[in-house]
């Protein structure tokens, strides 16, 4: 698919290792409508604050990404360091430096090498076509082992409105209000209260209900951009049913590349979704199912395949959600292994351990107590995570 309007271009700049892409961008012929959402975490990265100024004008051309360095916790200098890929990349594309926004992955707090920023920057820009959406999504991985992409078409009106997408993420992932990085690129008309509402909106069921390992990154951020150059009618506060029909093929797009990262966790094996019913509440369904979702313990069973339930119900009573355990049900797949809170036998725990031979594998818990219900998505921890970070930056 292609979106007109759009370019995109990948190079090697070297920025941390040799001869891999490592340095993108994204453009929009005219300026386009543009949101985000960003990492909650307290330490954030240069790219962040300089991107959530710069949105409050509504208004993107540019996004600027790299992989190797993080730019976080690098100080005046970081900033300094990013504002200048910023000019450079703004002069030679002839627009203004507002309009470009920037992001970073890799590792924290080691200063960007702006020697091959400059050195890469003309054949980065002239490199942009219409067809090197994959090549982006190739340099913007770190420990992740595939690229992750996704596209979408969906008829606003009598109008055909497309989206593409990509992500990258494998360690580092519990978001809130983001993820690793996304970017999406869509050709609607779409006001932005319209889009950033349908983002955040969105995020807050796809990505935001994802976990590898518990932790929340300096670098977060999810960007959509809207050219505009399909001829739906505007999608306004006035056009809700059109924002609606926007929103649910944005949310389907985010839960798509949001479960590509689950199943590229480092070192993961299993897909997990937990799914928790019979809350009181939604709010205390997510914290249970988050809960579960986070633990290692629940994690390594998974990964050992062992239909451990009494892990389950632990990890639910350590939530700080009140609810009976002797009227909880657990079930793996169709298998239930726990009704009202008591064991339903071996031959049960048999059945479960052979779907948990699985890649996909589904977690049922129902409390019983209302009509709250709400999933999360993980996967399990194996070695090889381990291994993944204990020299990550070697």
């Amino acid at each position: 698919m292609k979106i007109k309007g759009f370019s995109t271009s990948a190079v090697a700049a070297g920025i941390r290792y040799q001869d891999r892409l490592d340095l993108a961008l994204i453009y929009s012929d005219t300026p386009a409508v543009t949101a985000g959402v960003f990492t909650e975490n307290q330490v954030k990265a240069a790219p962040v604050l300089i991107d959530k100024d710069r949105l409050k004008q509504g208004r993107a051309q540019a996004i600027l990404v790299n992989s190797g360095v993080a730019n976080a916790c690098t100080g005046k200098a970081g900033m300094t360091a990013a504002l200048l890929t910023s000019s450079l990349l703004s002069s030679r594309l002839d627009i203004e430096d507002e309009m470009v926004l920037l992001s970073s992955t890799g590792v924290i707090g080691e200063q960007l090498n702006l020697p091959a920023f400059r050195a890469s920057m003309d054949e980065l820009v002239e490199g942009l076509s219409d067809d090197n959406f994959a090549d982006v999504a190739n340099a913007i991985m770190t420990t992740d082992t595939v690229p992750k992409l996704v596209s979408r078409s969906v008829m606003i009106g009598d109008h055909e409105v497309k989206f593409m997408g990509m992500a990258k993420g494998a360690g580092m992932i519990m978001p809130n209000m983001a993820t690793m990085l996304s970017f999406v690129i869509t050709d609607a008309q779409i006001c932005f209260p319209e889009l950033q509402t349908s983002l955040r909106e969105a995020t807050n069921t796809t990505f935001n209900r994802i976990s590898i390992d518990g932790d929340t990154s300096t670098n977060d951020m999810v960007l959509v951009m809207a050219n505009g150059t399909s001829s739906n009618a505007w999608i306004d506060e006035d056009n809700p049913l059109d924002r609606q029909i926007f929103q649910d093929t944005l949310e389907d797009v985010l839960k798509d590349l949001a479960l590509q990262i689950v199943s590229d966790g480092e070192g993961a094996t299993k897909c997990i979704t937990i799914r928790v019913c019979g809350a009181k509440d939604g709010k205390d369904a997510e914290k249970i199912a988050r809960t579960v979702a986070n633990s290692p313990l629940v994690k390594t069973a998974f990964f050992g395949e062992d239909a451990n339930w009494g892990r389950i119900l632990a990890a639910m009573g350590r939530s700080g959600v009140r609810f009976n355990p002797d009227r909880v049900d657990i079930a793996i797949g169709d298998v239930v292994l726990v009704r009202d809170g008591l064991a339903v036998g071996k031959t049960a725990e048999s059945e479960a351990t052979a779907l948990l031979k699985e890649k996909n594998i589904a977690v049922r818990l129902d409390l019983k107590d209302g009509v709250g219900c709400e999933e999360m998505y993980t996967c399990d921890f194996s070695l090889d995570y381990v291994k993944i970070n204990a020299d990550y930056r070697s």
